[in-house]
C-alpha cells in the first residue's frame, strides 16, 4: 500500500529532526561519560553527579601519612580512610586542578577532620615534613607534650629532666609554668641527634616568636595564652575561633563567670570525659571557671597561631554564649540571651537522643 503525497511529505520532513535528536543524544550522551570519567565536573564545574567533598579547612588535627611515590588517588584514599576529605574522587579532582600538587611529599603530614579537597591539597603541598622530626598538634597540655617526646624515643629521664627545669627557658612572663608556650608546629629534632632541653627551646622560642607577630604586648602574654588555650579547646572548627574569643571578652568585661568546663577538666587532670556534679560544685579547683571568676591561673593547654590570633582580635557581636549542637562535626552556634542558649541547649539534647548519645 502506498502512502498519501501529504504522508510522504510528513515523514520526509521529520527526517532532519530525528537525525537533529540522535545528534543530540550523542552529544549529550557523551558529556555525561565525560562528566562520570572526571567525577561529576564537567568543565570544571561541579555537577550534581560530583563525588562527595567537604566545605570549609576542616576542625580537629590529624596525623596522615603520605607512602612515598603515591600517585593523587593513592593519597586521596588514604585521606578518606582517616574522614580527612570526603572522598578519593573529589581529592583527585583537586589535585589534578591544582598546579603545586606536584610538589606534594611523602612523609607524615598534619591535616585537620573534614576539609574540602581542594584545602587539603592546598594544605599538603605547603606543609613541613615530619620525616624523623616531632609533631606537635595544637591543644595538647604541657603533659601530653611530655608523654608524645618519649614515645617517639628521647629518653625518658632527659625528657623529664628537661620539664624539670624548663623554667629556666621560659621568658619572664610565663612565671615559671610552662602551659601554653610550648608552640604546636611540626620541628625538624630527632631523638638520637636533638637534646630534649633543645627541643623545648625551639617549641619555646616559636611561642615567643607567634606572639610578637601577632603583636601581644609583653605584660598581656601570659593572659592571651590563657584565653587562646580556652578558645583551642572549646572550638572544634576555626571560623568559631573569634566568635568564642567575643564571647569570653564580654564574659570578663561584664564580670559573668566564664563557665568552660575545658578548664575545669584540666584542673582535675583530664583532657576529655564527663564531669561529676561534685567537680562541677569543687571551688577548691582553682581551674574551676564555674566558681572562679576571669581566665584560668595558666593556659589549659599549648595554642596555635590561629586560636592566639582570636584571642587578640575577637569578633564584632553581641554573643554572650555558645553551645555545640552537634557533637560530631563540631557545629557550634552562640546566643546572645539565656532564652536563646536555653534553645541551643534544647538542640543539642535532641541531636543526643537521636544519635544515641
Amino acid at each position: 500500500m502506498y502512502a498519501s503525497r501529504r504522508d510522504r511529505r510528513t515523514k520526509k520532513s521529520r527526517r532532519p529532526l530525528v537525525i537533529a535528536l540522535v545528534a543530540v543524544l550523542v552529544v549529550v550522551g557523551g558529556l555525561g561519560a565525560w562528566t562520570m570519567k572526571n567525577d561529576g565536573y564537567l568543565f570544571g564545574i561541579r555537577t550534581p553527579l560530583a563525588a562527595a567533598d567537604y566545605e570549609g579547612t576542616g576542625g580537629q588535627d590529624v596525623e596522615v601519612e603520605v607512602p612515598e611515590n603515591a600517585n593523587g588517588y593513592a593519597i586521596g584514599v588514604e585521606l578518606a580512610q582517616k574522614d580527612v576529605v570526603a572522598s578519593a574522587e573529589a581529592f583527585v579532582h583537586a589535585f589534578n586542578a591544582d598546579p603545586d600538587a606536584g610538589g606534594i611529599q611523602a612523609g607524615t603530614h598534619v591535616l585537620k577532620l573534614r576539609m574540602s579537597a581542594a584545602s587539603a591539597v592546598a594544605l599538603l603541598a605547603e606543609n613541613k615534613i615530619n620525616r624523623g622530626g616531632f609533631t606537635v598538634p595544637e591543644g595538647l597540655t604541657a603533659e601530653q607534650i611530655k608523654q608524645r617526646m618519649i614515645k617517639q624515643g628521647w629518653p625518658e629521664a632527659d625528657v623529664k629532666a628537661a620539664f624539670d627545669n624548663i623554667g629556666k627557658l621560659l621568658p619572664p612572663q610565663a612565671g615559671g609554668k610552662p602551659e601554653g608556650w610550648l608552640f604546636p608546629s611540626t620541628y625538624d629534632v630527632k631523638p638520637k641527634e636533638t637534646p630534649a632541653t633543645d627541643v623545648l627551646k625551639e617549641m619555646i622560642a616559636q611561642t615567643v616568636s607567634v606572639l610578637g607577630e601577632v603583636n601581644v604586648p609583653l605584660d598581656q602574654r601570659e593572659s592571651i595564652l590563657a584565653m587562646a588555650s580556652l578558645i583551642e579547646r572549646e572550638a572544634k572548627n576555626p571560623e568559631d575561633q573569634p566568635k568564642m574569643s567575643r564571647v569570653i571578652h564580654s564574659r570578663i568585661e561584664q564580670n559573668w563567670y566564664l563557665g568552660i568546663d575545658a578548664s575545669i577538666l584540666y584542673g582535675v587532670g583530664r583532657t576529655s570525659g564527663a564531669l561529676y556534679q561534685s567537680e562541677l560544685d569543687d571551688a577548691s579547683n582553682p581551674y574551676n571557671l564555674r566558681r572562679h571568676k576571669g581566665l584560668p591561673p595558666t593556659a589549659i593547654s599549648n595554642p596555635g597561631r590561629s586560636a592566639i590570633d582570636a584571642a587578640m582580635n575577637p569578633a564584632d557581636g553581641t554573643w554572650m554564649y555558645w553551645c555545640a549542637v552537634n557533637l560530631e562535626t563540631g557545629e557550634t552556634k552562640f546566643a546572645t540571651t539565656q532564652e536563646e542558649f536555653d534553645a541551643l541547649v534544647a538542640e543539642l539534647r535532641a541531636w543526643e537522643a537521636a544519635n544515641g548519645h
